[in-house]
């Protein structure tokens, strides 16, 4: 039978773990927020009736930034090891990007 080792935290490993967690909620938190609140400025920017021509770019910025803050906080892309999914993610990024101006130069020219 294998022996298993087991580790017990001291008071001072326990104490920074709920330290980081408590911090890392609070980001979560602030982070949830601020998509909240962009999500409220691209309705108020549509129904005040502005010019499509300054609400279509302003919601495409403001859905870049929670697209950033999504990846940042909620599906944890600034911890270690997740370099080859970043890349692979922003070279998807990138392709798509390049696709879509692709066809509207088509279209449009």
């Amino acid at each position: 039978m294998a022996h298993i080792e087991v580790h017990t935290r001291t008071q001072a490993e326990y104490e920074y773990a709920r330290k980081k967690r408590a911090s890392e909620m609070r980001m979560q938190l602030t982070s949830f927020a601020i998509m909240i609140f962009l999500t409220l400025i691209s309705f108020t920017a549509v129904m005040a009736d502005f010019s499509p021509h300054v609400v279509a770019p302003a919601i495409l910025i403001l859905a870049a930034v929670q697209v950033a803050l999504q990846f940042y906080q909620f599906m944890h892309m600034k911890e270690k090891g997740h370099g080859v999914v970043q890349f692979f993610l922003y070279a998807g990024i990138l392709i798509a990007f390049i696709t879509i101006l692709t066809f509207v130069t088509i279209v449009w020219w």
